[in-house]
């Protein structure tokens, strides 16, 4: 498996979304055997980032279900902890009745951390990342609030979600040149509205997390060949799927992506990954490009 820089660690081009272990946006479930065997999976294949969060969970009373299965699975695969990035999220509230609300105060935060850090089985976060911005306060002040949990040593890299350039920026000028990890934003064929915060995270150097490069879990990821034909095409050609085709593309905008694409089923983690060794040529890469058009900021 090739190799990529996300902060202070050195991790799989490919990494793996857990979040469909946990829930999808097409309500189908997932048993805990078959989502640790998919992480077990993705582990034989050479990844080594592993992202999710705490809202990640089948209902609002379950919140951590997913760092739970993460963990469940480290400790029976008996992986080298060491070796391998977990990337959690705080800052969205699931509560009773499936309410949804945002809240990056730092009271809120530390009891996520803790609440994370014991469902993962760790002392420390590797990567903690403000999942969706808190209208309620400053960002500064939010990112500032991360970078307090870093400080007090229960983070050891910080990074944000669902951010816009002007957010990145500030979150740039709040941790330092060095201090911001990665900025995990939508991207995929259906969802290019983010190439401007791309370009900012491949001018700073910072790794930039396409989620949902698939496209979702709502089946697109699983038709993105039917939707986009070009991907399917020179899948054919190459022997492989639209998938692969769509991740190595993705791979290919610049060296600071790190696709984490979503996966519930052992076989799909396992395909995902070798798109880390597909090699376009400049001329298939130029038409996968051309064929989605020119991108709005925004678009999706």
């Amino acid at each position: 498996m090739r190799t990529r820089a996300l902060g202070p660690y050195t991790v799989s081009a490919i990494g793996l979304g857990a979040m469909p272990m946990s829930m999808t946006h097409d309500g189908a479930s997932t048993s805990e055997d078959r989502a640790i065997a998919t992480i077990h999976a993705a582990l034989d294949a050479g990844v080594t980032l592993i992202d999710t969060a705490d809202a990640y969970a089948p209902s609002w009373s379950a919140v951590g279900h997913n760092e739970r299965i993460i963990a469940k699975a480290l400790t029976s695969y008996k992986a080298d902890r060491d070796s391998i990035v977990v990337a959690t999220k705080g800052g969205v509230v699931r509560s009773e009745g499936e309410q949804w609300s945002f809240d990056a105060s730092i009271s809120y935060l530390r009891s996520a951390v803790e609440r994370s850090l014991r469902a993962l089985g760790t002392d420390v976060l590797d990567l903690y990342q403000w999942h969706v911005p808190d209208q309620s306060i400053p960002y500064e002040e939010g990112v500032a609030n991360f970078k307090t949990l870093m400080d007090e040593g229960k983070v050891r890299a910080v990074g944000i979600s669902n951010a816009s350039v002007e957010q990145i920026t500030i979150a740039l000028d709040v941790l330092g040149a060095d201090g911001l990890a990665s900025v995990q934003n939508e991207f995929s064929p259906k969802a290019l509205g983010n190439e401007d915060t791309l370009a900012l995270c491949e001018k700073i150097d910072t790794a930039f997390l396409p989620y949902q490069p698939l496209g979702g879990t709502d089946g697109s990821g699983r038709a993105v060949g039917e939707r986009f034909p070009v991907f399917a095409a020179i899948g054919h050609d190459h022997g492989v799927s639209p998938q692969q085709v769509v991740l190595a593309w993705e791979l290919a905008r610049s060296q600071v992506v790190i696709p984490i694409p979503g996966a519930r089923r052992p076989e799909s983690i396992t395909d995902s990954a070798k798109a880390a060794d597909l090699e376009l040529s400049p001329a298939e890469l130029a038409q996968l490009t051309d064929s989605l058009g020119p991108a709005a900021p925004g678009q999706n």
